[in-house]
């Protein structure tokens, strides 16, 4: 496939990308899990100043982009580096995730601790979480972005069906910049998946959204799940992005909390697709204004936008 400059989206959706990210990951974050992680999340998920604090699905996303911006590609060991190097246990990373970073810190090879936990890979969705990134910084390239989502993915979670999710929602999040509409995003996402596991939940996703009908939350868990595997939250993710495309990110966020589950993780995903569709200027002010970080974010999404575009225009010459 050919890349072409002018094919790159506004500045607007880069940013829009990584605080609808953000957004989704920090209101999340204290409507998943039982009273007990309600109470403790609602403890740890304010700075403070009072702003919404944003999870490991966030930071691991920044960190992802700054190692992009800083090498124009996927540098697996400079990405494990700086992934060991930010993890905090109050920023709520999964157990095995932890074990893994808490041994790259201490000096052991990525390619070792990655298979530490889980011999075969971790096939959770901590690959997936973060690949929206991929997605925007490989916009105009999809061959690349076919090759950097699984060795970004690869450095924490190694598991064929991980490296599946996260190429799928890096190809969504691609997808997603050029403003299709709801049927649109999930039928350019189908190209990006292959497995059972993802194509038969797609193929859900897809009909429930064709045929108008009226999911529950209840319906959406039972159905294609919120867990935390890639494959029981990566579809799950596109569905409520597409759903909710022409409606607000808050009612989007409001409808995955009712459904339970992994719900930061989920609306992480779902909320990059949907900022980077809608854009940063379609974000609600209120919920920007008190989110942590929210100017860095956004200042990191023009970094992506001029990368990307200055990669799509090399690759012309």
């Amino acid at each position: 496939m050919t890349p072409s400059a002018s094919r790159i989206p506004t500045q607007d959706r880069y940013r829009g990308a990584l605080v609808g990210l953000a957004l989704g990951d920090a209101l999340g974050a204290p409507r998943e899990g039982g009273p007990l992680e309600r109470l403790l999340w609602r403890w740890l998920g304010f700075t403070p100043g009072g702003l919404h604090r944003f999870t490991d699905d966030t930071q691991m996303s920044v960190d992802l982009a700054l190692s992009l911006i800083r090498h124009g590609g996927v540098d697996q060991d400079d990405l494990a580096a700086r992934f060991a190097d930010s993890y905090r246990w109050d920023r709520g990373y999964g157990p095995g995730a932890a074990k893994v970073l808490k041994q790259i810190r201490a000096g052991r090879a990525w390619q070792d601790a990655c298979l530490s936990v889980y011999p075969a890979g971790s096939f959770g969705n901590g690959g997936a979480m973060r690949s929206p990134v991929i997605g925007l910084f490989f916009h105009s390239r999809p061959d690349e972005l076919l090759r950097a989502a699984p060795l970004a993915s690869q450095v924490t979670h190694a598991h064929p069906l991980a490296v599946e999710g996260a190429t799928l929602v890096a190809g969504a999040t691609a997808a997603a910049l050029d403003g299709p509409d709801g049927s649109q995003l999930l039928e350019q996402a189908s190209r990006f998946c292959a497995s059972p596991a993802f194509s038969t939940r797609l193929d859900k996703a897809r009909h429930w959204l064709q045929t108008g009908q009226p999911i529950s939350p209840q319906v959406l868990r039972s159905e294609l799940d919120m867990g935390i595997t890639a494959t029981t939250s990566c579809v799950t993710s596109l569905y409520l992005a597409a759903r909710f495309l022409d409606r607000s990110i808050d009612a989007l966020i409001g409808f995955a909390s009712d459904a339970g589950g992994d719900v930061d993780t989920v609306c992480a995903m779902a909320g990059a697709l949907w900022g980077a569709r809608n854009g940063f200027a379609a974000l609600p002010g209120h919920l920007v204004a008190r989110l942590e970080g929210a100017a860095r974010l956004a200042d990191i999404g023009d970094q992506l936008h001029a990368k990307a575009h200055a990669a799509a225009a090399a690759a012309l010459r």
